[in-house]
Order: structure tokens, then C-alpha cells, then sequence
């Protein structure tokens, strides 16, 4: 391959924080050489010729990037929140429209009603629209069940299509979403079926890597939160939590104590809660797209993350209702415009750090030799173009573990409009 440019985000196998973020090697005129699924050698043109002539050439152009990695979506639902949509619009706020029944848990009652068949078939079409932006791996929530039978379902789906497509799954359990509406006023009766019943069930069946929650005033306080994460920890899981993203709770200084492995949102981050994961190990995962989808004019303070030496990762947090959006790029861009990151912070946030925080640093995330050859070709002349163009998709080309991955044969549908 012999790219007009090459980024290899080339460095340690963890997370960036703070000014390392803006540290990117961009190679001209450059080659990857893969073998095996595996990145063999990065370097430029002239001094790979030996090696690749022993190798299948294949030509680029365009600018070369790491597989962007989507480390927070919610792609198994039915229908989209049309009526949300509408109903934001005409000032009803994200409380009241889940007090009237909508949010959260209008696609739990779509969820529940449809079959494991078509909820893979829809969420199929959807992560490879996310593969043909750029994202080679994808987190993929739970969270619209909220029953065990129901959550099974939806992680069942992510374990079925992790080996059917060609991008690689994280499946992450999210029972703890909203409290159902079967538990209304037993709110610790569902904190307690979630440790005692289903935690166990999905390690049991190994359907899951992590555990999250949605601590937030009117969702799951603190406390609870508290609760749910130590049980998962206890059963070997890693743990991660929207936190702060509405209203501030302490969940980011929740996350930093419990070692989580992210900490998701943040918009209503504290100081407090920024000087403690620029302590920590946890990644501060920001996710821009749902606040403008929201019309929310905060934003969480990426500078201020950065400043304080956290490692800040960005996603798309792709949902029916918060963020319809598959797009890294389009991400990093709202990184750029609407959270002061500079364009090689945007890309790190993308990529390695993406990464770190799905516990995955020292396998992708960077073209280096020894690491997976997920890689995606963009038609753009400068690598800074990835974060700059608003909506269009410049993805030319995707590898999967050095595979060439087809693309689409037509646009692919995102979803149904009708109930099931």
C-alpha cells in the first residue's frame, strides 16, 4: 500500500492522556504490510520494496488510518424514536418525554415484542453501516430488555453476529438502563434481581465482557450504582458508567474509585470528578453527537479533561434516541468544533483510546507491527480532513484482520417504523 499518508498512532499500548493525545506520526508515501491478520512491518515505500515483493500488492490512495473503534453504541433496537424526536423539537425535555412513556423505555417495549431473528437482522445492517465508516470494533449495550429473557435476547444477538460479520463485537450488559416499569416503586428489588439473578446469568453464559450502568438523578443513584458495579467486579467483569451526562451524581469520581475502565458522557462532569480521572486509569469516553442530537448547548469539558492529564476517548454512543448517528468521523469532527480538540486529539480518541477503554490497547487501535490489521482507507487528501467534513463519508476502504471487507451492496436500512 502506497498511501499518500499513513497514520499509525504508533506508540505505547495504552490509553493517551493528556498532551501525549496531540503526539501523531503521520508517514508520507508509506506501506503497511500485513500477514496473518497481523501487522507485520510500517514503513515508508522504498524500504519495504524487498519485503513486498514476496507479497499481494494492493494500491491506495488517499490517507491511511487505524480501524476507528465505536467504544460505546446501543445498535440492538427495533424502531427508531420518531415521536422523541418530535416531541424534543417542541420543547418537551429527555424527563418528561421518559415520564410520559417515551425514552428508553418506549424501545424497551419494542425490543421485548420482537424475535432474536429480526433484532440480528436489523442490527446486522446497522454495525455495517458502522464498518463502512471506518468502525472495525464496536461495543454493542444491552440495555433495552430489562428483563432477563429480553436482555438475553439482545446479547444472544451480539454473540450471533460477532461471528458472522467481519467487524469484531464487545458485548457490554446493560440491565441497569432505566428501572422497568413492572419495578415502579421496587426500585431495590430490580437493583437486586440485576446482582443477584441476571449478573450471574450472563457470566454464567458468557455473553458479556463488561458491565454498565446509567447512574444519573431519576435513572440509578449513586449508591445503587455502587451496588451493581461491586457485584459485577466480584463475578470477574469489567465495569463502566454513563455518568454525569444530564446532571452531576459523582458518577465519574464512582468510576475512578471502582477502577472502571470508562466513564461515559460527562457532560455534567464536576471538577471534582475531572481532577479524578485525571488520576485514573479510567477513560473519560465523550460522546458530542448526543448533545447537539439533544439540543443541549453543554458540552463535557474535553480541555479540561485533557488539561488535567485523563485520557479522553470519543464515540458515537449510537442509539434510537439520543444518537442516531453511525459515524467516528463525523464524531471526531464534533470533537473539533464543538469540544476544542485539536484534529491528532480527535484522532487518538478515535483510536487508541477508543480502545483503552474497552480494555483492548495493546491489540489495536495504532498501525504497528504486531498488532491487528484493521485498517481503513480514506479518500482525503490530509489526514485532518477525517475530522473536518460534516456528513459526508470518506471511507474508500476497510480491512478486518487483514481481510478486505466488500462493501454493501446498497444502501443498507437502519431500522423498521412499525411496531412488530
Amino acid at each position: 500500500m502506497g498511501a499518500r499518508q499513513v497514520v499509525t498512532c504508533r506508540g505505547p499500548a495504552r490509553a493517551r492522556r493528556g498532551r501525549e493525545m496531540a503526539d501523531l506520526e503521520v508517514l508520507r508515501d508509506a506501506t503497511v504490510l500485513m500477514d496473518d491478520g497481523k501487522i507485520v512491518a510500517v514503513g515508508p515505500y522504498t524500504e519495504t520494496k524487498q519485503r513486498r515483493q514476496k507479497a499481494d500488492v494492493v494500491e491506495v490512495s488517499g490517507v491511511l488510518f487505524p480501524g476507528f473503534v465505536d467504544c460505546h453504541t446501543h445498535a440492538v433496537f427495533g424502531r427508531p424514536r420518531l415521536d422523541d424526536h418530535g416531541r424534543r423539537a417542541a420543547g418537551a425535555t429527555y424527563e418528561a418525554i421518559a415520564a410520559a412513556g417515551g425514552g428508553i423505555l418506549e424501545s424497551v417495549r419494542d425490543a421485548r415484542a420482537r424475535s432474536e431473528d429480526e433484532l440480528a437482522e436489523l442490527t446486522a445492517a446497522r454495525l455495517l453501516t458502522l464498518l463502512w465508516h471506518g468502525s472495525t470494533t464496536v461495543e454493542v449495550k444491552s440495555g433495552y430488555g430489562l428483563d432477563w429473557p429480553s436482555e438475553q435476547k439482545l446479547l444472544r444477538v451480539v454473540q450471533r453476529l460477532a461471528g458472522s460479520l467481519p467487524l469484531a463485537l464487545v458485548p457490554t450488559f446493560l440491565g441497569a438502563h432505566a428501572v422497568p416499569p413492572e419495578f415502579a416503586g421496587a426500585r431495590g428489588d430490580y437493583v437486586r434481581l440485576v446482582c443477584d439473578e441476571m449478573l450471574p446469568a450472563v457470566v454464567r453464559e458468557r455473553l458479556a465482557q463488561a458491565c454498565d450502568v446509567f447512574c444519573e438523578p431519576g435513572v440509578f443513584t449513586t449508591p445503587e450504582s455502587r451496588t451493581i458495579l461491586e457485584a459485577a467486579k466480584r463475578l470477574g467483569l469489567a465495569v463502566k458508567l454513563h455518568a454525569d451526562e444530564l446532571h452531576g451524581s459523582g458518577g465519574a469520581e464512582l468510576a475512578a474509585e471502582l477502577g472502571a475502565t470508562s466513564a461515559d458522557h460527562l457532560a455534567a462532569i464536576s471538577e471534582a470528578g475531572v481532577a479524578a480521572l485525571g488520576r485514573a486509569t479510567t477513560v473519560a469516553v465523550l460522546l458530542p453527537a448526543t448533545m447537539v442530537f439533544l439540543g443541549r448547548r453543554a458540552q463535557a469539558p474535553a480541555r479540561a479533561l485533557i488539561g488535567a492529564g485523563a485520557a479522553v476517548a470519543l464515540a458515537t454512543d449510537f442509539n434510537p434516541g439520543t444518537s442516531p448517528t453511525t459515524s467516528v468521523p463525523l464524531v471526531m469532527a464534533l470533537g473539533v468544533s464543538q469540544l476544542g480538540m485539536q484534529h491528532a486529539e480527535a484522532v487518538i480518541a478515535g483510536t487508541v483510546n477508543g480502545a483503552a477503554a474497552l480494555g483492548l490497547a495493546n491489540d489495536r487501535g495504532q498501525l504497528a507491527a504486531g498488532f491487528r490489521a484493521d485498517v481503513v482507507a480514506c479518500a482525503v487528501d490530509d489526514w485532518r480532513e477525517v475530522a473536518y467534513w460534516l456528513g459526508p463519508n470518506r471511507v474508500s476502504a476497510v480491512w478486518t484482520a487483514g481481510s478486505a471487507c466488500p462493501p454493501p451492496p446498497a444502501p443498507l436500512s437502519l431500522g423498521p417504523h412499525e411496531s412488530p
